[in-house]
């Protein structure tokens, strides 16, 4: 993904990598919001959007089953960002070629972040 002489293991992680992905692309599209939305749409979209990989690599280090705990929290993330989407759209902040693509990736995360979860138990 981006070079580091530094690694840590959970950067090994599909998901994480199409969660990191996936903040960076809201993180840019959040930009083209109207500034009213600053401390609204736009940060509570960025935020948990953010969170997905953060909660990944933050259970990473831990037990099995803290880290399924840590999953947990990062596919209730995804799941927000599915809201937000969603009012982006409603707004017309974005296209529906936008709003299919992000419901595409949160549902290809969401199976990722399942399946790991599954296979943590």
């Amino acid at each position: 993904m981006f070079e580091s002489e530094y690694h840590f293991s959970f950067e090994n992680l599909q998901v994480y990598q199409k969660a990191i992905l996936f903040g960076e692309k809201v993180n840019k599209l959040v930009d083209t919001f109207p500034k009213k939305e600053m401390y609204r749409l736009s940060s509570q979209f960025s935020r948990a959007a953010d969170s997905i990989a953060a909660n990944i690599s933050e259970g990473s280090g831990s037990t099995d089953a803290n880290f399924n705990r840590y999953l947990k929290m990062a596919w209730d993330s995804s799941h927000e960002c599915v809201t937000w989407n969603s009012k982006a759209f409603l707004r017309n902040y974005i296209s529906k070629e936008t709003f299919e693509e992000n419901r595409m990736l949160l549902t290809e995360l969401g199976k990722m972040i399942s399946g790991l979860r599954r296979k943590l138990k």
